[in-house]
């Protein structure tokens, strides 16, 4: 068999002054081309002005362009991952790192239940930036748009450029980079913890990225930030507010063709009271009905997109898609809690909180196929 060789992307990893070894540590064990240093470290913090040295780094002859910022984590093979998902999506904007939480991190759970390896970003929300690959072509446009933008979140402005583009990047589902850490040089310490949405060993992600299945429409979207369960209809980015708000999940039901009387109906008749019960032991009862319910409608939803994929493509392992789902699911409960509670979820508590997540998924798969008329 001949031995494809593929082109590199070009790379760069973007860093502040006091992270400086950090940075250059994750470019030398990943074979990185370099850094890109804040041009201006003693001024407001501001991504954008970093990202925009990072982008400006591009070179035309590999094609491709691969900005990481300096507070991750990604194996070895990061590079060759990338270069393969670059040769099956040559035209998109793509990423490797999607946050646990809100919408994008809703959308890419509920891929990653579906048996999908890549979904559509919202248009509604920031893009993750933790580790991004664009065409040679689209950065050099990305960098003429943002310069002079007086926006310094460089994830805020990817999204405004990409729905004036009418395409929103790809998330990588399986995650092979990590966020490390709680600081942020550009102020989202207060969010706390935050972790990839479906962590995913190198091994399992090739092959997912590599021939995986592609959710283009999610359609609504369950997620759950703060320890409240919302929803992200389809087309709400077309609301006044551009679609920032936030649904709670009973008043989107009608929106969805579900009704409070059903999913209500489906708690008092398959809510797993031991399960329940070991999640409120430290995180209390509303809580652990509120994940229940999350991921009730979470499995409902990805059942119904799962639909529409067809079966996995060959040389997909199912053990490797099984994995994934598994580690979707296991993020589901600590990302769902308020920020300051988070650093209390140790193992024995993610682990009731992926028991009581899993049995409510598989309720809503069930309950799909047994009534999709209703719930």
């Amino acid at each position: 068999m001949t031995q494809v060789t593929r082109i590199l992307p070009s790379s760069a990893v973007m860093t502040h002054p006091v992270r400086l070894a950090q940075a250059q540590d994750l470019a030398d064990r990943l074979g990185l081309d370099g850094l890109a240093v804040d041009p201006d470290p003693q001024g407001s913090p501001s991504a954008l002005r970093t990202a925009l040295v990072a982008w400006s780094a591009a070179s035309p002859g590999a094609g491709h362009h691969l900005v990481v910022q300096d507070d991750v984590d990604a194996p070895a093979e990061l590079l060759e991952i990338v270069a393969e998902a670059v040769s099956r999506f040559p035209d998109e904007a793509l990423v490797f790192y999607t946050n646990w939480h809100a919408r994008n991190g809703g959308a890419a759970r509920l891929a990653a239940l579906a048996g999908a390896s890549w979904v559509r970003a919202v248009p509604d929300e920031f893009t993750p930036s933790l580790a991004v690959c664009l065409p040679f072509a689209t950065a050099t446009a990305f960098r003429a748009f943002a310069r002079g933008s007086a926006e310094r979140h460089d994830d805020e402005l990817f999204s405004v450029f990409f729905r004036g583009r009418g395409r929103m990047g790809l998330l990588a589902v399986p995650n092979v980079v990590e966020h490390i850490g709680t600081s942020s040089i550009n102020g989202h310490a207060a969010q706390g913890i935050r972790l990839a949405v479906c962590p995913t060993s190198a091994a399992d992600a090739e092959p997912l990225l590599a021939r995986g299945r592609v959710l283009e429409e999610p359609g609504w979207i369950p997620y759950m930030r703060y320890g409240e369960g919302f929803i992200r209809l389809a087309g709400q980015e077309k609301d006044a507010d551009g679609g920032r708000g936030h649904h709670p999940w009973r008043e989107a039901l009608p929106a969805t063709g579900l009704t409070e009387e059903s999913v209500d109906a489906a708690r008092a008749a398959h809510l797993p009271e031991d399960l329940v019960a070991r999640v409120a032991d430290t995180f209390g009862r509303p809580f652990a009905e509120e994940l229940w319910t999350h991921c009730l409608l979470l499995g409902r939803q990805a059942a119904h997109a799962a639909r529409g994929l067809g079966p996995a493509p060959d040389g997909v392992p199912g053990a490797a898609l099984g994995r994934m789902r598994r580690s979707a699911i296991a993020t589901a409960g600590p990302a769902g809690l308020p920020p300051e509670r988070r650093p209390e979820a140790g193992p024995d508590e993610v682990r009731s909180m992926a028991a009581l997540a899993e049995s409510a998924v598989r309720t809503g798969e069930d309950l799909l196929r047994a009534h999709s008329s209703t719930l």
